[in-house]
This record gives structure tokens, C-alpha cells and sequence, in this order.
């Protein structure tokens, strides 16, 4: 970087933050100090006192430091393997229902160190305006800002909704706009293992995950943990 050049304004740098591409990430997904804060995110969640598919509850475990070393070797060595998440319907109105998907107490640790780590690269291409699923952000955040639009001579307020947006995200496009900031191959891998780890059902049928991410992943639960 050339530190003789003048400063670029707000619009010049934020024109060219969003196009960097971030590498040599996974050192810190598999950082102690990571992995250590991503377990206490994990068991103090809501979440904590549930089972994924192999009957561990994170409030259960025992031996925390175990896990975590262990966890971290099979990082390293990328030998490491997510298991399907654990379906559970939540009724809705209307007589509908919700699928969420419990990950293993395991899973989720990696999944909560994965967030440490991205959750502030994609933070910076967020507009101001944004307000859904962000970190202390909220929906009267937004009705606030609506009001005071409202008040300066705005005029319609347009909503809209994408139809099983979770449900039937493809997988190609969700990879490739994650490929246009993260560099690192073994946190792409990552993410593309958590994507396919597949769902075990009310029923017992195991299923492929080919398009979608289940609800109640960590990224979601931090925002609104809906399991308890």
C-alpha cells in the first residue's frame, strides 16, 4: 500500500472494501481462542439444552476441553465431517409448519467459530438500510427509520417476500457470492460441507440437503433462537 496517497472519500473506499478478498482464513476458525468462545456462544444459547441427531445436548458435555481439542484435530487434519441435522417441525398459523434443523452440538461450535470469523467480512457490504438477521439490529430499527421517511414526504412503503427462501436457495450462487469475498479453499469447503450435510427427519428418513439451509443453524439462532 502506498501511504503517499491521498485518502480516498467515503464513497472511493466503500466502492472498494466490498471487492477484497479475504485468504488465510482458516488459522482462525481453528484458533483456540476462537473455538473457545464459540463453545460458550453455543452452550449459553437457548439452543443449548437441545440434542442434534446424536443425543448430545451442548449444556450436556461434560468435558468442554475434550470436545474442543478434539475438534480441533480433526479440523487440522480435515478430517473433520458435519452430520445431518435433527428436523423439527414448529407449527405456524394457518396450519403450516416450520422445519428446523438441530445441528450437533459439534456442529455448531465449528458453525459459531465460522461466524466469528465471517460475520464481520460480510458486515462491511451491508447496506445502512439493511436491518434483517443482523447482529443489534431489529424490526423497529426499521419501522423507526420508516417513520421518519414517512415524515419527509415519502410516500409508499413496498413490501415483499421470498417464497421458502431458506427452503430452496441453491447452492451454486450462495457459494459463488461467498467465493467473491473468502479466498481461503478449506473455509469454503467448510461451508460447502455444512450446506450438504444432509437432514434426518421426524420419521427417521435421511435426506440430501441439494438445494436450502435448514433453520436454526447458529447463524440464525443468533439473531432469534428458536429451539429450546
Amino acid at each position: 500500500m502506498n501511504t503517499d496517497e491521498p485518502w480516498p472519500s467515503l464513497e472511493e473506499a466503500e466502492a472498494r472494501v466490498p471487492g477484497c478478498r479475504f485468504d488465510d482464513l482458516f488459522n482462525l476458525v481453528v484458533d483456540p481462542a476462537f473455538l473457545v468462545v464459540a463453545w460458550e456462544r453455543v452452550r449459553a444459547n437457548k439452543g443449548g439444552r437441545t440434542a442434534g441427531v446424536d443425543g448430545v445436548a451442548p449444556r450436556s458435555v461434560a468435558s468442554p476441553a475434550r470436545l474442543l481439542t478434539g475438534l480441533r484435530a480433526e479440523l487440522k487434519a480435515r478430517t473433520f465431517n458435519p452430520m445431518p441435522v435433527r428436523e423439527v417441525l414448529i407449527p405456524k398459523a394457518g396450519g403450516k409448519t416450520r422445519m428446523l434443523g438441530i445441528a450437533t452440538a459439534r456442529d455448531r461450535v465449528v458453525q459459531a467459530s465460522l461466524k466469528l470469523v465471517l460475520e464481520p467480512i460480510f458486515k462491511a457490504d451491508f447496506k445502512s438500510c439493511s436491518y434483517g438477521f443482523r447482529p443489534r439490529r431489529r424490526a423497529q430499527d426499521a419501522i423507526a427509520e420508516i417513520h421518519i421517511l414517512a415524515t419527509n414526504s415519502y410516500e409508499w412503503v413496498l413490501e415483499g417476500d421470498i417464497k421458502a427462501c431458506f427452503d430452496e436457495i441453491a447452492h451454486s450462487p450462495l457459494m459463488g457470492r461467498v467465493r467473491d469475498r473468502i479466498g481461503d479453499k478449506r473455509v469454503m469447503s467448510l461451508v460447502k460441507a455444512f450446506l450438504h450435510a444432509g437432514i434426518l427427519s421426524e420419521d427417521g428418513v435421511e435426506r440430501d440437503t441439494i438445494t436450502g439451509t435448514p433453520q436454526g443453524s447458529l447463524c440464525a439462532a443468533a439473531h432469534n433462537p428458536p429451539y429450546e
